[in-house]
């Protein structure tokens, strides 16, 4: 269980020094399972799929891709970072084209639908200093990576709002066995290849993701994703302009090397989710021009009861 230990930790590696002491939060030697099945989103910062699939930077990463599955034409939605997160939980851009920090969305979104069909959730934050937290910035923490905070029906609703806590928060809830069915989780701008290496955001990955899989439960499934790349690379019925991006989907039912032709993009991770919930789709995630990750599994990912 050595593997468990420092699951947030500061990892050594190339990084702007400015960078160095990533926070710390280790998790806890005795993982108690969490029962049941459950989708788990971790997302990571500017890259272009060529830049960490089969790059000799990220050795954990590759390693993962092989033993799972990554498509290789998944795509994010637009510029810059901000546009894709809403993509991720609302299913649109909302006309969003910066990272703006007060262009609150009044919009339905996947906690509504999750809260709504009784699927417990939860956003784990690096870096974020308190729960709820409604500021721009802290330190390596920033909002425009954390969607949850845009939607007046999480921020204004006390108990929803409470469901966005800092990732140390994680420790606890693999200690006590209580992840939630859905799982949202955002590393720092350092671990997450924003500011820093894909050297850097490897060792960090592989310290952070193997708990994650081993409380996945015998249906779930973890989708790794970048949120954007470098370039205009579309797809999709120009849905998707983002550029062509790292992917990596996890699970016990994924297929084996499993790298389908298809076009993907946040949308296609948006509904698989839905479809995994047995959820209605939201907007970009309905279109025609959106395809599930299903090919990725031997059978399509249901979680609901």
């Amino acid at each position: 269980m050595g593997a468990l230990v420092a699951a947030l930790a500061l990892v050594v590696g190339a990084c702007n020094s400015s960078h160095a002491g990533a926070a710390s939060a280790p998790v806890p030697t005795h993982v108690k399972p969490s029962p049941g099945s459950r989708a788990i989103v971790v997302m990571m910062e500017n890259k272009e799929r060529g830049s960490v699939i089969g790059s000799r930077s990220a050795p954990y990463v590759n390693r993962l891709a092989r033993r799972y599955a990554t498509p290789r034409n998944y795509f994010g939605v637009a510029h810059p970072s901000l546009p894709n997160y809403l993509a991720l939980i609302g299913g649109s851009t909302f006309g969003v084209r910066s990272d703006c920090t007060g262009c609150n969305q009044g919009a339905t979104n996947l906690v509504d639908q999750l809260e709504q069909a009784g699927i417990s959730w939860k956003a784990y934050m690096e870096g974020m200093p308190r729960p709820c937290y409604s500021g721009g910035s802290y330190k390596r923490y920033a909002k425009k990576h954390n969607p949850f905070a845009y939607f007046k029906t999480v921020t204004r609703d006390p108990a929803r709002c409470a469901k966005i806590v800092p990732a140390t928060q994680l420790r606890h809830d693999l200690a006590a066995g209580a992840l939630p069915q859905f799982v949202f989780i955002t590393p720092d701008l350092c671990n997450d290849t924003h500011d820093c290496s894909v050297a850097h955001g490897d060792r960090y990955l592989s310290q952070l993701i193997p708990p994650l899989l081993r409380q996945l439960g015998p249906r779930g499934f973890l989708v790794l994703a970048w949120e954007e790349g470098s370039t205009n690379a579309s797809c999709c019925g120009g849905t998707a302009r983002g550029g062509r991006v790292p992917v990596v989907v996890a699970g016990p039912r994924v297929r084996r090397g499993g790298s389908p032709p298809t076009a993907y993009s946040h949308y296609s991770t948006l509904r698989t989710i839905e479809d995994a919930f047995a959820l209605p789709h939201l907007r970009g995630a309905g279109s025609r021009h959106t395809r599930p990750l299903d090919a990725l599994f031997r059978s399509p990912p249901r979680l609901a009861p």
